[in-house]
């Protein structure tokens, strides 16, 4: 068992990092994956969002989302023309919390996109001891498909976690990760680091 001195020199610690953070440009590590058939970018440029059901019928709290894929996918060098797109683009999103020790507490999630939905987690008994720092975890991917073909031509997902949190604008960050180096990405997982800019502050 983790002695009572040294668990509350952790959250102290903890503490005084989110406070030095508050003072200096935040960077998001993310953890993302691609795969692309794309050698490259199609002519023109253009793409359509698909917006998924779950999607449409949370329109108003999904929005603020939506604006960030559209940025995101327009610094990719996409051109968006919802009338004769070349690529149709589909975005999920997901959010969660745990606390560190998992498994022992499992996330909370919520999320649009295929699969994602609400899992309540299990927190029976923490208040019995001393809690760590909350685990912030987000996600996102994008899909793009030949909108003639409907075949999957770019796939993506970008993830991020750590003990603070900036929503949405941390998705906005995890779009433009997801799409770095479009679109001919490197295969497969990777790191990139992303400054998080401040609240109010366009990229």
């Amino acid at each position: 068992m983790t002695p009572l001195w040294l668990r509350r020199s952790f959250l102290c610690a903890s503490a005084a990092a989110l406070l030095a953070g508050c003072a200096s440009t935040r960077v998001v590590d993310s953890q993302v994956q691609s795969w692309s058939t794309l050698t490259t970018p199609p002519a023109p440029p253009t793409y359509r969002l698909d917006k998924l059901p779950s999607q449409q019928a949370a329109a108003q709290a999904f929005a603020p989302i939506e604006a960030l894929a559209h940025a995101a996918l327009q610094r990719a060098g996409l051109q968006r023309d919802d009338a004769q797109p070349r690529l149709i683009a589909e975005v999920g999103v997901r959010s969660g919390q745990a606390l560190p020790d998992w498994p022992h507490y499992p996330p909370a999630w919520w999320g649009w996109g295929p699969g994602h939905g609400w899992r309540p987690g299990m927190r029976a008994g923490t208040m019995l001891r001393e809690m760590p720092p909350t685990l912030h975890r987000r996600e996102v991917s994008v899909e793009l498909r030949d909108a003639r073909t409907q075949q999957v031509v770019y796939e993506t997902s970008a993830l991020f976690e750590d003990v603070w949190t900036d929503d949405p604008a941390v998705f906005g960050v995890l779009f433009d990760a997801a799409l770095s180096g479009f679109p001919q990405p490197p295969q497969g997982p990777r790191q990139v680091r992303l400054p998080l800019a401040p609240t109010g502050t366009a990229r």
